[in-house]
């Protein structure tokens, strides 16, 4: 059972109130319309090394975006700050947040947000998606992170987990102020959307099929859900499944509000993504990025891909191409020995449902140095 630590005002030192005087957290009013959480739901305990603050943001789009602000207690002056967001389908109650505390206790000003129509951000019908609402929602955090007193603004980096991987280096594309990017256990939401997995159903029928099927479902049921993680898998199903379930369905990661946790994302609420292919510039990225992906992962081939794309302006399974980077020396490609895709949600366990001792699989000081070394250049 997780434990449950009630939040009481003097987890925040006297510096973090001081700090927060050009962007106010919303008002009490504001966060009661959000419906936020004040006692401590998170699905791994909070570091004593680190303050812990709900508040919430606005994006272009009108929408309001609920947050978890990590500081490290010992920290003095301005900071280097990263903004976290995913898995796709999944909550900051989960590993974004672990991410972003794992951050702060190196020195950074860290933010975990939910997505537009997810968790307990706003927007109606819930567990929509969009490319672009989404990598606005990054945008909308850096904007966020740069009017903080406390932080560096020349400072600001990104880490996207497997879905967001994609989004953050969509957003590293659109966004200069991002000086680095980590996208962890990627995926990329339009290529799976559109192709199926790896690209098994990459022609025009197929995806015909899935256009006939997603419009019929507008005018049926347009809020019905689908795609959350099975509360039983079948022993013969794909290795990837049992993975998921492992962290989702199982106290390890389990969370009321994930949508992978219980029933999954609007049927037509990846509409968007299956037309899209969102990574076309990523070649043109002049800031830092590190692809990080489990050399067991599932999922693998999206980083690869992407890295590869990035650098080099063309690779496998990319149909277009482009012009080499312009800056291929501050792009990194990191693969993690015998690691699954779940393993870089929160480093793995050597038992199912995160029992037996941790694998540790995610290596949290090289992210840390990664993102020191390059908000230094």
């Amino acid at each position: 059972m997780k434990k449950k630590v009630v939040l009481a005002a003097v987890l925040m030192s006297g510096m973090l109130t001081a700090c927060i005087n050009k962007e106010q957290p919303k008002t009490e009013e504001d966060m009661t319309t959000l419906h936020l959480t004040q006692e401590w739901d998170k699905v791994f305990p909070l570091s004593e090394k680190v303050n812990h603050q709900k508040v919430t943001f606005e994006t272009q789009y009108g929408l309001t975006l609920a947050a978890d602000l990590y500081t490290p207690k010992a920290a003095q002056g301005k900071l280097p700050a990263i903004a976290v967001s995913g898995p796709f389908g999944a909550v900051k109650e989960q590993c974004s947040g672990l991410y972003a505390m794992k951050m702060a206790e190196r020195g950074f000003v860290a933010l975990a947000f939910d997505p537009s129509y997810t968790g307990e951000s706003s927007g109606e019908p819930r567990r929509t998606a969009s490319p672009d609402i989404n990598t606005e929602d990054f945008m909308a955090a850096v904007d966020f992170l740069s009017k903080l007193d406390q932080v560096d603004a020349e400072k600001i980096g990104i880490i996207g987990i497997c879905g967001w991987g994609g989004i953050a280096l969509n957003a590293a594309a659109s966004d200069t102020r991002i000086k680095a990017t980590v996208a962890s256990t990627m995926y990329d939401m339009t290529r799976v959307s559109g192709n199926d997995y790896n690209d098994a159903f990459d022609n025009e029928q197929w995806r015909h099929r899935n256009r006939e099927n997603l419009s019929k479902q507008r005018l049926a049921d347009p809020k019905a859900m689908a795609g959350g993680v099975p509360d039983t898998v079948p022993p013969q199903a794909p290795n990837f499944v049992h993975d998921y379930y492992d962290y989702y369905k199982t106290p390890r990661g389990y969370h009321a509000r994930s949508g992978n946790s219980n029933d999954g994302w609007r049927m037509i609420g990846t509409q968007a993504y299956a037309n899209s292919r969102f990574l076309y510039y990523i070649n043109e990225i002049r800031s830092a990025v590190l692809v990080m992906h489990g050399a067991d992962a599932h999922s693998r081939y999206f980083g690869e891909a992407a890295y590869h794309y990035m650098v080099d302006g063309k690779a496998e399974g990319y149909k277009f191409t482009g012009a080499p980077n312009p800056t291929p020396e501050n792009k990194q490609l990191l693969i993690i020995p015998d690691a699954t895709h779940c393993d870089l949600y929160d480093g793995g366990y050597e038992e199912k449902a995160g029992k037996g001792q941790p694998k540790n699989m995610i290596p949290w000081d090289t992210l840390a140095d990664f993102f020191k070394k390059n908000f230094t250049l």
